[in-house]
Parts: C-alpha cells; sequence; structure tokens
C-alpha cells in the first residue's frame, strides 16, 4: 500500500498484499527528474538467498514492518544488519558504501490493534542509527 500511495499519491484498499511487484516510477525531487524501480517484496521471502539477491539488486531501502504486528518489527534489525553486511562486502564495486536505509512503521492509525510502541521504533532506530518514521 505505501509504494501504490506513493506512486498513485492515493489510498488503494483493494490490492494483494502478498503480490511481489516491480513498479517503475518517475518524480521531480528538488528539481531533478528521478526514476525509480521500487522492488515491493510483500515481505514474504523465506530463502535466505532470495532475500540476499534483492538486497543486492536495492540501491537503497525502506524496512517497512507494522504496528500491528510484533514478528514484522522483530524482522528489522535482521534484514537492517544483512543490507549492512551484504553491501560492505569487498564484492561490491560501490567501494563498501552504505545504502540510505529508512526504518518505517506502517499503520499507525490503528492505535487499538498496537502491537509495537513508538518508542520501540525509535530505540531500534537509535541503536541502528537508522532514521525513523511512522506512518499511516
Amino acid at each position: 500500500a505505501l509504494t501504490v500511495r506513493f506512486i498513485t499519491r492515493r489510498f488503494i484498499g483493494d490490492y494483494d498484499p502478498t503480490l511481489e511487484m516491480i513498479y517503475r516510477h518517475t518524480a521531480v525531487i528538488d528539481g531533478e527528474m528521478v526514476h525509480f524501480e521500487i522492488l515491493d517484496t510483500a515481505g514474504q521471502e523465506e530463502d535466505s538467498l532470495q532475500i540476499e539477491e534483492k538486497i543486492k539488486w536495492g540501491d537503497g531501502f525502506a524496512v517497512v514492518y507494522s504496528v500491528t504486528d510484533r514478528c514484522s518489527f522483530d524482522e528489522v534489525m535482521r534484514l537492517c544488519f544483512l543490507i549492512n553486511h551484504i553491501h560492505s562486502s569487498p564484492k561490491r564495486s560501490s567501494g563498501g558504501e552504505q545504502p540510505p536505509v529508512v526504518i518505517v512503521g506502517n499503520k499507525k492509525d490503528l492505535q487499538f490493534d498496537r502491537m509495537v510502541s513508538t518508542e520501540d521504533g525509535e530505540n531500534l532506530s537509535k541503536a541502528l542509527k537508522l532514521p525513523f518514521y511512522e506512518i499511516s
């Protein structure tokens, strides 16, 4: 939903959250035309090789969890570690430069279903030294 909202500027309630998609989008950012290829993984990967290939593919990452799902939050640290590890590998041509990573807590509006506090997200982001946002 986050990716579709970014691209269409509308909230689309009917979509398959388990469907992996690549979206292509062009936007003007700071006066410059930027072309995006966004891989929405839908968080369904169980094979660590699949996860590693997708991390190698990316140049920047929004690690998104649901504030209503503690298990999705518990995955954030592991994914951020993998991103850091894979992109600091000597095999990478980027010279070990780390890609931009942001932690995003989604479904902020569902206060009654909340399982992860804002403070939990803030503490994790401070520990990992990454930006953090909560959104709906």
